[in-house]
């Protein structure tokens, strides 16, 4: 009974080896695998003996059968020592037939890999010359259809073409009914527009107004001064008690303005001044010419008159609604009460004074000046000298320069201290070229064209 169990139990191990190796047992491919299953059995059949070994055959049962199995038991187990090597190899040689069944099995494995690997080789190898055999078959359909395409897209852009056409036919009968409709939208944004652009149109209108009332300004500035010269008269030009200046036949105030510089030339070069002259309250503009020292004045809220020989000069000033008069600067000083002015500006004008009567200007403008007063001269600068071959001689009424110590020297004779010289206009600007000189030499040399000396009244 042990040995029949055994061995059953021996099958339901071989069963559960089959189930998780069925590639051994299925004949699913191609490669012709060994059959394992007679070496399994003979396997089997020798468990079956290993198991009987030691144990008595049955007989029949009686007294005689009793003594016979009791002297077997006897002998196999007196001659126990003696076969348990013989049990010992039967059972190694068992598991020597086990081992090698489990090798072919390993074996069948690798076989049925390889066999579909070959397999799926073999597959694209046949893809690959099925490809080939199609492909000028494959080419010559394309092709067709490619031609096929082509009518096609012929057909369809004619059919295209002549729907526009038709299109366009429609379009000119709806065009004027949406035309209509559009000039009913147009009127109606006209309306609503129409204040903005009659604003538009009334300052066109303003501008046109100013150039035109600037061009009349300009055309009778030239009128009078034609007159003026005409009639013998020297105010185009300035002229001093001590002799007058000669008629010199020309629009002095047009040569002004080309040798001299623009009026916002001049403007943005006497800025600097503002600070000087802030606190002051009745400030005397000796020579205003066109005026902009005086509207820069007047920008900044300071009360400010000019004075000037020249009658075209002042009607400018006074075009600007500018506080100026025709006067000569020694009259007009010799008339004022002393201490009467807290600020003096005079620039461009003592070169053209003769040499002796310099000194008198510069008493009469400190004899005015109240105590702490201003006073600012602005001249050509001699140590530049640039200026005497670019500048100065350019106008035919300098008589000659003044340097600034002299100046300097007349103003503290007459009491104006704290005096400051600031050089303006530097000669650079005008002629790049003296840029390659060495620097120490440029600036003694070709400074400013120009130098203001300022002071106050002790």
């Amino acid at each position: 009974m042990e040995s029949v169990e055994l061995i059953a139990l021996l099958h339901e191990v071989r069963d559960r080896v089959r189930a998780r190796n069925p590639e051994t047992a299925a004949g699913g491919v191609e490669i012709a695998l060994p059959d394992l299953m007679p070496l399994a059995h003979a396997r089997d059949t020798a468990l079956g003996k290993v198991a009987a070994i030691g144990t008595v055959n049955p007989r029949s049962g009686g007294v005689a059968n009793s003594l016979v199995q009791a002297w077997k038991r006897l002998v196999a187990r007196v001659l126990d020592w003696h076969v348990r090597e013989q049990v010992e190899f039967n059972r190694q040689s068992v598991a020597c037939i086990d081992a090698a069944i489990e090798a072919m099995n390993d074996f069948n494995r690798a076989l049925v890999a390889m066999g579909n690997r070959l397999a799926a080789q073999e597959k694209v190898g046949e893809e690959l010359k099925d490809i080939r055999n199609h492909w000028a078959d494959w080419r010559f359909e394309w092709e067709h259809k490619l031609q096929q395409n082509e009518v096609q897209f012929l057909r369809s852009v004619a059919d295209l073409q002549g729907g526009f056409q038709h299109r366009v036919t429609l379009m000119d009968a709806n065009y004027r009914d949406a035309l209509r409709g559009q000039h009913t939208e147009f009127t109606g944004a006209l309306e609503r527009f129409s204040l903005d652009i009659q604003q538009r149109l009334w300052a066109d209108v303003e501008r046109i107004r100013l150039d035109y009332e600037h061009l009349i300004y300009s055309e009778l500035k030239t009128a009078r001064q034609r007159t003026a010269i005409g009639a013998g008269s020297v105010a185009a030009a300035p002229r001093h008690e001590a002799g007058a200046v000669p008629p010199l036949g020309f629009d002095y105030g047009r040569f002004a303005e080309r040798f001299r510089g623009t009026e916002e030339y001049v403007k943005a070069g006497q800025q600097f001044y503002l600070p000087y002259f802030r606190a002051c309250r009745n400030v005397l503009d000796i020579g205003c010419g066109r005026g902009e020292f005086l509207e820069m004045m007047q920008a900044a809220g300071i009360p400010a008159k000019g004075i000037d020989l020249s009658q075209e000069s002042v009607a400018t000033c006074r075009h600007k609604t500018l506080d100026a008069e025709v006067a000569d600067l020694f009259v007009y000083l010799e008339n004022l009460p002393e201490a009467s002015l807290d600020g003096i500006f005079c620039s461009q004008v003592v070169e053209h004074l003769p040499p002796e009567r310099l000194p008198e200007m510069i008493r009469l403008c400190a004899s005015r000046l109240q105590r702490h007063g201003v006073v600012a001269i602005e001249t050509p600068n001699p140590e530049c000298l640039a200026i005497f071959a670019t500048h100065f001689y350019l106008d035919p009424t300098h008589r000659r320069p003044v340097p600034h110590p002299l100046l300097a020297f007349y103003l503290d004779e007459f009491g104006v201290g704290r005096l400051e010289v600031r050089k303006l206009s530097p000669a650079v600007e005008s002629m790049p070229s003296v840029k390659s000189l060495p620097e120490e030499f440029r600036e003694a040399f070709f400074g400013g064209l120009d130098y203001a000396i300022l002071g106050k009244k002790l």
